[in-house]
């Protein structure tokens, strides 16, 4: 008995010995890893200062001056601004000129330039997405394993793919705006087109992971490649691929006002042109609406998600979080 109490607790140190080893090895990987973080910050501090002719660091201090600069005549202009209301400030300049924007839909009733402008935004996202998530749907049924037993597709699928996802979307806008021009139609191929990218990437792993019971079952009553997908596998995923397709059309919001300040229309022109210009109540009240739609879109698709896909996958999501 004092012999096996004795192992026991040989054992016992031997492992406390190897825990403690352990753990100074960690904090030795992580002082150094703090290092190289710092050592990497540094480094890139100085050339920032040197790039900018050694006047970054002079600069700091002034860092919030453009925000001071921003700051309207009175607070009541960010709201006239954003509603295409006349200014008593109005010189004939453009940086004051609310009510020209005006879109006018019936006699007097008229709808605010601004809104107009993100809800151009807005629909070049939907469409992109629309697009987007239809294509990447079809091409996750090619990339997944468990669909498609030929290797040298699903290679080539996957690899398309990740082409597609590999340029962002404004690069990929700068090349369609060359082509076709100023407007909304470059912004939605090239959000469409890194959507395809993402979403099917997104799409087929989730196939991947889908239970391949049914589909023996349509297999063993003579049910076709099609059949047993469409009705095997995408009622399983239908949930998951709705979620991420709503999840996509938030980024794809964001993307659309970012390309829109390259040229491809929407509220992300207004937004450069007023920056540019230095109109500061234009400015203000188009980073409200953003700020706004963006919350709102983003409360929304949440919602809809989680009555997608359960209130226990969100619950399981915060825990394992």
């Amino acid at each position: 008995m004092v012999e096996l109490d004795a192992g026991a607790m040989l054992r016992t140190q031997e492992t406390e010995r190897h825990y403690r080893q352990l753990l100074g090895q960690r904090r030795l990987y992580s002082v150094l890893i703090i290092i190289g973080l710092l050592v990497a910050a540094s480094a890139s501090l100085w050339f920032a200062n040197e790039t900018n002719a050694g006047k970054f660091f002079d600069r700091i201090p002034y860092f919030f001056d453009f925000f001071k600069d921003l700051a309207p005549r009175d607070g009541w202009e960010i709201w006239r601004a954003l509603f295409d209301l006349p200014s008593p400030y109005d010189d004939g300049s453009l940086q004051y000129n609310y009510p020209v924007g005006r879109v006018y839909l019936i006699g007097p009733v008229y709808l605010p330039e601004y809104f107009y402008k993100m809800i151009e935004t807005l629909n070049i996202a939907i469409v992109a997405t629309m697009f987007g998530t239809a294509l990447g749907f079809v091409f996750s049924f090619f990339a997944a394993t468990n669909v498609n037993s030929n290797r040298a597709v699903r290679f080539v699928v996957r690899r398309f793919l990740e082409i597609l996802r590999a340029f962002p979307e404004i690069v990929v806008a700068g090349f369609f705006l060359v082509v076709f021009s100023l407007g909304p139609i470059p912004a939605i191929m090239a959000v469409a087109i890194h959507t395809v990218g993402a979403i099917g990437k997104l799409y087929f792993e989730v196939v991947e992971n889908a239970d391949m019971k049914a589909d023996e079952g349509l297999r063993a009553v003579g049910a076709n490649k099609v059949s047993r997908v469409w009705f095997g596998i995408v009622p399983q995923v239908m949930p998951n691929f709705m979620s991420y397709a709503l999840l996509r059309f938030e980024i794809n919001v964001r993307a659309s006002t970012i390309i829109g300040a390259v040229g491809g229309g929407g509220i992300g022109e207004q937004l450069r042109l007023a920056i540019s210009r230095g109109h500061e109540a234009k400015t203000l009240a188009i980073v409200l609406l953003l700020f706004t739609t963006i919350v709102a879109v983003d409360q929304l698709s949440a919602y809809i998600r989680k009555r997608l896909v359960g209130e226990q996958a969100f619950a399981l999501q915060g825990a394992l979080a």
